[in-house]
């Protein structure tokens, strides 16, 4: 995308904060459900899979931010919760490490993310997604939320988000963060991967809830994606079926 309207944009979702600065929420913490779809990176080779997995992996995390700053990190302690089929108990396994760190005055995104038990930084510019803003709206935790949508051709997503300016611009789970609102649901490919903002709190961030991620081996987005598609062609699986 242009600079100009790169820097525009930005300015625009700053102008808007400023705006609504009396009623908005510019410190504390909301923590998301992230839903993902198992089945969805089989191949047809691996359908018979589907009777063993289990199809949706449910994440906790927690969104900590200051007027400056966020971080999105995975809630402590808490493993991934397998859903069940056909009304089984539900199955738990641990979670890859996973953190997003956004600098706004910067405009960068470090990511830590663990992969094959290694755990690998990638610190990259905040990407100015070109959003297309929707007709509709709904209310999430309260909080009334505006849509947006997107088309990612590379990536093959659509991705929809739902976002609301009564909390501070350019924020939202992992790199959903370049909407002049916080974005509190958003959706991949209509299911895929799911978040959903499940409750928010207004307060002040305790200094050790953001802190920047510093501990891994450095990597370019480009590079860890290779490493990723690499890996599930080795499983068998989908290469593609996850974008970083």
């Amino acid at each position: 995308m242009n600079p100009n309207k790169i820097k525009a944009i930005w300015v625009l979702g700053l102008m808007l904060s400023v705006t609504i600065a009396k009623a908005q929420i510019n410190e504390g913490v909301i923590k998301y459900e992230y839903r993902i779809d198992m089945h969805r990176g089989l191949t047809p080779e691996q359908e018979e899979l589907k009777k063993m997995i289990p199809q949706h992996r449910i994440e906790n995390y927690y969104l900590f931010f200051n007027p400056l700053e966020s971080h999105y990190k995975q809630v402590e302690d808490d493993d991934a919760a397998l859903a069940a089929n056909q009304g089984g108990s539900r199955m738990r396994m641990r979670q890859p490490k996973s953190e997003t760190y956004v600098h706004k005055g910067d405009r960068k995104i470090i990511r830590l993310q663990e992969f094959m038990g290694k755990n690998y930084l990638i610190t990259d510019s905040l990407e100015l997604i070109p959003w297309k803003m929707g007709n509709e709206y709904m209310e999430i935790e309260g909080y009334v939320c505006h849509m947006a949508y997107y088309s990612d051709t590379v990536a093959k997503q659509e991705i929809t988000a739902w976002f609301t300016v009564q909390i501070q611009p350019f924020l939202g789970p992992d790199k959903f963060a370049t909407l002049p609102g916080t974005v509190l649901a958003l959706d991949i490919n209509n299911g895929e991967r799911v978040w959903v903002a499940r409750s928010i709190e207004a307060r002040a961030i305790k200094p050790d809830e953001i802190k920047k991620p510093e501990k891994g081996e450095k990597i370019s987005r480009e590079d860890f994606q290779i490493l990723v598609d690499e890996q599930l062609k080795r499983m068998g699986a989908r290469p593609g079926s996850f974008r970083f």
